[in-house]
């Protein structure tokens, strides 16, 4: 089952999602660790409206093609008592950067960091999907008590924490840690499994923390994971591992 609402109408179920965002993320036109000359948009890099970015009229895209956007999941610390003193603030500004390169932001329809992700994201005029653990609307608010403002779309997939946290990491293209608990380690693990592109943000606490010891002691390599303190910084250094993996796997610049 899925449900989205929109924070700013109110407007309850699909109906919210079938309405435009109030604007595309403004992504930039060329990377470059977050600067912009006005260049054209990288294929799949940053799959915000092209046009917009060089100032011509806008077009239609579902006319003809879709650029598939990168879908960015974010893990963290549903209950943030233990972590580092600006981890909320870090969190939104991972939110942001996600929106501004004009990606698709990812969570497990939380509270805690994933929340505030989202409301960065949203702030930026993106787009962010949440996965469930509830099997129903009424009983992801009654029963799990969790949030449902600052996502355009909610899936409930009723298969409880620990399944939803294997659809949550699958349904991304690569994953973002921040500090976190043993759920956080649990997406983690089950992300480094599948040898997905991750990002870990350094010096954020919790078990992120243990990571690179953990790491170590497993003696199964140092999986597919790069690590930066600066939320910006990550999110270019996971961009790499996508594309450089896409090209590995010949699935580079997906159009549909």
């Amino acid at each position: 089952m899925i449900d989205g609402a929109s924070p700013a109408t109110g407007i309850p179920g699909n109906e919210a999602n079938l309405r435009p965002p109030a604007r595309l993320a403004q992504a930039p036109a060329e990377r470059a660790r977050g600067k912009s000359d006005g260049a054209t948009v990288t294929e799949g890099r940053h799959p915000a409206a092209t046009d917009a970015a060089v100032g011509a009229k806008p077009t239609n895209h579902n006319l003809h093609a879709h650029h598939l956007r990168y879908k960015i999941g974010v893990s963290g610390a549903a209950e943030t008592s233990h972590c580092n003193a600006d981890a909320i603030e870090k969190a939104e500004q991972v939110g942001r950067e996600i929106a501004k390169r004009g990606m698709v932001l990812i969570t497990g329809a939380t509270t805690g960091l994933p929340y505030w992700a989202a409301k960065g994201a949203k702030a930026e005029g993106g787009i962010v999907i949440g996965l469930s653990p509830a099997s129903s609307k009424a009983a992801h608010v009654k029963t799990y008590r969790l949030p449902l403002d600052y996502h355009d779309l909610v899936i409930y997939t009723g298969f409880g924490y620990s399944g939803r946290n294997l659809l949550f990491t699958r349904s991304s293209d690569a994953l973002i840690t921040m500090c976190g608990r043993m759920g956080t380690l649990n997406e983690f693990t089950d992300a480094f499994e599948d040898d997905k592109p991750q990002g870990v943000l350094t010096g954020a606490g919790g078990t992120t923390n243990l990571l690179p010891q953990i790491i170590e002691a497993a003696h199964r390599g140092s999986g597919n994971v790069v690590y930066s303190e600066d939320p910006g910084d990550l999110i270019d250094r996971v961009l790499d591992l996508i594309e450089r993996d896409e090209k590995k796997n010949g699935v580079k610049g997906r159009i549909l």
